[in-house]
């Protein structure tokens, strides 16, 4: 919640009273409140200590996403949940990094110097991210005890908490100690996954470092630039549902690794984090039958959605694939997936305006360099860790707890009579 501090005469000629934007948002003065104290609405104290001001703008705002959503707020109907942040701003077809072209950000800078960005607003040119040895080591014994068939967010999510029980200042929530933390935790995720490429080199740039945990082919420039590209196009993508769950986490001041651990498990669900592998697979199938129609319709018959295609926030083009596909074309051997992908995107757009998204992209870049359908679920979870890091160091900043909506009860009425004990079937007891 922001301070309250005193409003000044020329503050309060563009403010409303509690009383004005309660109207303005369709509620009654309550909820204007209960807004504030979920860090939905900002306020000042009026002039003279009395009442409550509201910026008009954002008591607008909040009332467009409301009218949107088809509800009055998080306890109403169809409501959204909203979060203030300073870090990420989607626009039409565009997306920003605290004010800067983001797709500008990934294609002319490095994965961790546009985290760096993120976190603070600055950009450190040449910038990598390296652990330490103690780090790695923990976390590498805590994921080779995994089964063979673990995952990569399993993997990744051990290796977190394996990191977290060697950090002795891992309590330590300032901003210097989180950004501490930061910079030592991603490399180390990278660093606890299984080498594909025994010959690896653990220094350079992540990209290169994460390079040998996804394919066997030999790296060269142009394709490491992909991959790069990639991770810091999908550093953040304002509230995703993995990024919430690290907001909660943090607002109940759970350190940065376990924060890091509730975005992870929520990639764990087959609808946040799974589409890059479902659309590598369909990419392979199109590939091997040559054509996407019968692909297409198989899949529209088995009643499942065409992963790679749409974006509920991008009306066209996700300006993430744009960006990947642009790349992908001076890859010679991505142009057999760049022709298939172009052909599910005209099939299955015939009759619906669908546009590529960058789990399409993706799947064109694990196909063509021989990885494997999980590869664009280890690269989105490297890359977000940076963005659910910045996240997580902006509710640190706001009131503890916050994030703690109303349940709207909707069970039996509550009754004076005691439930009577069940005493008959083969589980009762006598």
């Amino acid at each position: 919640m922001r301070d309250q501090e005193p409003a000044t005469p020329r503050d309060a000629e563009r403010r409303l009273s509690t009383k004005e934007a309660a109207e303005l948002l369709g509620v009654k003065p309550e909820t204007v409140y209960a807004y504030v104290s979920r860090g939905q609405l900002g306020s000042r104290r009026g002039v003279g200590g009395r009442g409550s001001t509201f910026d008009a703008e954002e008591v607008e705002a909040l009332a467009r996403r409301s009218r949107r959503g088809g509800g009055t707020g998080p306890g109403g109907s169809g409501g959204e949940l909203s979060v203030r942040t300073r870090l990420t701003l989607i626009d039409s077809d565009r997306y920003y990094f605290r004010g800067a072209d983001a797709v500008e950000l990934a294609t002319r800078h490095t994965y961790e110097e546009v985290a760096e960005w993120l976190w603070t607003g600055r950009l450190r040119p040449g910038v990598t991210f390296t652990a330490p040895e103690s780090s790695v080591a923990v976390a590498r014994r805590a994921v080779d005890a995994l089964p063979d068939h673990a995952s990569p967010t399993d993997r990744l999510r051990v290796a977190a908490i394996a990191a977290a029980t060697a950090d002795p200042l891992r309590f330590d929530l300032s901003e210097d100690a989180v950004l501490g933390t930061a910079r030592t935790l991603i490399p180390t995720l990278v660093a606890a996954l299984p080498p594909v490429r025994l010959d690896h080199i653990d220094a350079g740039p992540l990209a290169h470092r994460l390079w040998a945990r996804l394919t066997g082919v030999e790296a060269d420039e142009a394709r490491v630039r992909v991959l790069d590209t990639a991770l810091a196009l999908l550093v953040d993508h304002d509230l995703a549902a993995s990024t919430l769950a690290v907001r909660v986490a943090a607002s109940a001041r759970a350190h940065a690794y376990a924060a890091v651990s509730s975005g992870l498990g929520v990639l764990e669900g087959p609808l946040h984090g799974a589409a890059g592998g479902l659309a590598h697979r369909l990419l392979l199938e199109v590939l091997d039958t040559g054509s996407a129609g019968p692909v297409i319709a198989e899949e529209l018959r088995a009643g499942r959605r065409i992963p790679g295609l749409g974006h509920r926030l991008y009306p066209g083009e996700d300006p993430r694939a744009r960006a990947l596909f642009t790349l992908l074309e001076e890859i010679p051997h991505a142009a057999p997936a760049l022709a298939a992908a172009r052909d599910i995107v005209t099939t299955a757009a015939r009759h619906t305006p669908l546009h590529a998204n960058v789990d399409l992209a993706l799947a064109v870049f694990t196909t063509s360099c021989g990885m494997s359908s999980s590869a664009a679920e280890t690269v989105f979870a490297v890359a977000r860790t940076a963005g659910w890091i910045a996240h997580a160091l902006e509710e640190y900043g706001e009131r503890p707890l916050r994030m703690r909506p109303s349940g709207l009860y909707v069970g039996p009425k509550p009754s004076r009579t005691p439930p009577e004990r069940d005493t008959g079937g083969p589980t009762g007891h006598s």
